[in-house]
């Protein structure tokens, strides 16, 4: 299955770092949702993705908006990273891929000349109605949560 923009996201339900399970359709008719997938917690790239969103809660907040980080990462490391970096938002665990398969982000990566198999770090809006609005894929860490809260002041505020 490929996500593609202007069509229904697809659902999902995941343990999250609240010790609840969430669903996207937890969010629809309620809030828009920035939900990014990341490769792993405590890793440099994944550190400044999460901190500018962190610091960008408040903005993204006040744009009826809420960030949901899914990583393969368990619930236990999700609560490391949420603390050493006091993460505001919500990080759910996908730990066999299900979700990352399901919007085509789980993809052959090499690094250092190793193959393996892992998140390509991607960021989809969804607006209130559960439709993906806007998709970024291979996103740099270092600039996104500026430009994905740029994208939804002007388009869904």
């Amino acid at each position: 299955m490929t996500v593609k923009e202007k069509e229904l996201a697809p659902d999902f339900k995941l343990p999250a770092s609240n010790g609840k399970e969430v669903s996207l359709s937890d969010y629809r008719g309620k809030k828009n949702v920035l939900l990014y997938f990341y490769p792993k917690d405590m890793t440099p790239g994944c550190t400044t993705q999460a901190c500018d969103f962190r610091d960008m809660h408040e903005d993204f907040s006040s744009l009826d908006a809420v960030i949901l980080g899914v990583s393969p990462d368990p619930l236990d490391r999700h609560d490391k990273f949420i603390e050493k970096h006091g993460l505001p938002f919500l990080l759910l665990s996908d730990t066999d891929h299900k979700v990352a398969e399901l919007y085509d982000v789980w993809k052959l990566k090499k690094n250092f000349g190793k193959e393996y198999m892992g998140i390509e770090r991607s960021t989809f809006i969804i607006d209130k109605e559960g439709k993906v609005v806007k998709e970024w894929r291979k996103v740099k860490a270092k600039g996104h949560a500026e430009e994905a809260l740029k994208y939804i002041r002007e388009n869904l505020s």
